[in-house]
């Protein structure tokens, strides 16, 4: 039987309470996390196994070539591991000139798109530093995934198929996301036997076959057959780096970001901005509240995509960014009645998945891992199936630009992990998945849990807007659409978009409850992208 898997009845989610909790968009690899749990594992245990279980599972959106960052609380004080992919050492302006011609970034897809993943390394950093089980323990579920197969869900079924069209043809892709010679329907048993044997050697190596070693020059050769310049070496070079997050203090408490070359930033300054007003009077979900959130969001990406580049590119710092007085001169360019299309003001100036997990012993981890666009680049290493990513598109070709491409740099990155701390313990670790959706998501939930007292799983449910270029404002469906006429009235040029799961973003949390001895957790997941929530 063919059954219609559209639910045409709104459906509202309870959170979860535990005392041990894995959240992410796909219920196999939370379940995966949970049994590290289970094991004797703890949170960084549950994560890595989520997340390698994510590869598998939700091949749409991330790979065993995708990049990686990560907050954590390890019981004491917050860490951020940066795992952004770098360059090729033969990539340059002059490369792509000569090679594709004029544009205005590297290509989009294929071989030219693919800076050096750092998934995998940010795996075994944070097992190596943090974890309790051995790295083969902790994959082992999701090699189980790719070895048996998992029927395939609806939202990444859907989003799968519209990929086919465009990625069929390059090199890889149809062997490994094509074995009908099509997409997957909704319901079949999907294998990946290439990424269970990388997953294998990655864990019986510690990630070195991967950096360096046979999975490496597998890619390299790879990349030579479709003319690319990805090498061994590039790989055997690459570290992620462990860094300090960046913050700023909102209503009480104070939101962790990773800096650039993030546009984690562009959260902080909207939340800087928000500061100088008063939100509460003006009521949650309407339209001055709204509009107030829009306009602070485009100014700070007005600067975001001006600034933000690897930080020793940048022409200015994350502090001056983050400046209360320069926050200030921002906000009182916004007018309550009007929509504006801002300029940048410092001179000079997807696919996704997220996922959190928390134990009984107070650690918890933010984490977020992606190929990019969806599929990444649309190349498919076929021995060890490494899908990967694209995230040099993300580079300008544009010599002035401080994210103009360079051998060994990291690109402007979309994905943020988000952590929530007050009076210097932790509160929350979240995340909302989807480009330019991020910042916003981080915004709007933390706007309707801090502002107006929203419990996690209402706030993570709640319609959202989504800033674009200049005026334009998309709508999800259930905003009222009064408050869409006045949006209208006020300038902004609304359009209601009704496909959730790509333009408004998805999201996990975890609060925190009591303190250790007394510790559990509520959890929150979004159904917009089959998110679930589990623990004991």
């Amino acid at each position: 039987m063919m059954f219609d898997y559209t639910n045409p009845y709104p459906s509202a989610r309870l959170p979860v309470f535990a005392r041990n909790v894995v959240a992410t968009s796909h219920p196999l690899a939370a379940q995966a996390g949970l049994r590290m749990l289970q094991q004797g594992g703890n949170a960084v245990d549950a994560a890595v196994a989520t997340a390698a279980a994510m590869t598998i599972c939700e091949p749409v959106s991330n790979g065993l070539g995708s990049d990686a960052f990560c907050i954590l609380w390890d019981g004491h004080r917050l860490h951020g591991l940066n795992a952004g992919g770098r360059a090729p050492s033969q990539w340059s302006v002059d490369y792509f000139q000569r090679k594709h011609g004029a544009a205005d970034a590297p290509p989009k897809r294929g071989i030219d798109s693919v800076t050096v993943p750092g998934a995998v390394a940010a795996w075994v950093q944070l097992n190596k530093r943090f974890g309790r089980l051995p790295l083969s323990d902790v994959l082992a579920p999701a090699i189980e995934i790719a070895e048996r197969g998992y029927p395939v869900p609806v939202v990444v079924q859907r989003k799968w198929a519209a990929a086919v069209p465009e990625l069929q043809s390059q090199p890889g892709f149809g062997d490994a996301f094509m074995p009908w010679g099509r997409a997957p329907q909704v319901g079949e048993l999907f294998k990946f036997p290439g990424a269970a044997q990388a997953l294998r050697r990655i864990a019986q190596s510690r990630g070195v076959a991967f950096y360096g070693g046979e999975i490496a020059h597998a890619i390299e050769r790879f990349s030579d057959r479709h003319g690319g310049v990805l090498k061994a070496s590039d790989f055997e070079r690459y570290q992620p780096e462990w860094v300090e997050p960046i913050s700023i203090d909102y209503r009480g408490h104070t939101l962790h970001e990773i800096g650039p070359s993030t546009q984690g930033i562009a959260a902080l300054m909207t939340l800087g901005m928000l500061n100088h007003f008063d939100l509460k009077p003006l009521g949650i979900g309407r339209v001055s509240s709204m509009h107030l959130q829009v306009e602070a969001m485009k100014l700070a990406f007005a600067d975001v995509y001006r600034c933000v580049a690897e930080p020793s590119w940048m022409t200015v710092t994350p502090a001056q960014m983050l400046d209360d007085a320069y926050l200030r001169s921002r906000a009182r360019l916004i007018r309550m009645n009007k929509a504006q299309d801002f300029g940048p003001g410092l001179q000079p100036k997807g696919g996704t998945i997220y996922l959190t997990a928390a134990d009984e012993s107070g650690m918890m981890v933010s984490f977020i891992q992606s190929n990019y666009l969806g599929f990444g680049s649309g190349c498919v290493e076929p021995t060890f199936g490494i899908s990967l990513q694209n995230r040099g598109h993300g580079f300008s070709l544009n010599a002035a630009s401080p994210n103009v491409v360079a051998p060994g740099k990291r690109p402007f990155h979309t994905i943020i992990p988000a952590f929530l701390t007050k009076d210097g313990q932790p509160v929350m670790s979240f995340g909302v998945m989807g480009a330019n959706m991020q910042p916003q998501g981080h915004v709007q939930t933390l706007v309707r849990m801090l502002d107006f007292d929203l419990n996690p799983q209402a706030a993570c449910d709640a319609p959202r807007w989504r800033v674009n270029q200049g005026l334009s404002l998309n709508l999800e469906s259930g905003i009222d659409p009064t408050v869409a006429q006045d949006l209208q009235e006020r300038g902004h040029q609304v359009e209601a978009i009704n496909d959730s799961y790509q333009d408004f973003g998805a999201g996990q949390f975890i609060w925190r409850l009591g303190e250790p001895g007394t510790l559990g957790y509520v959890a929150a997941s979004d159904a917009r992208r089959d998110g679930q929530a589990v623990g004991f």
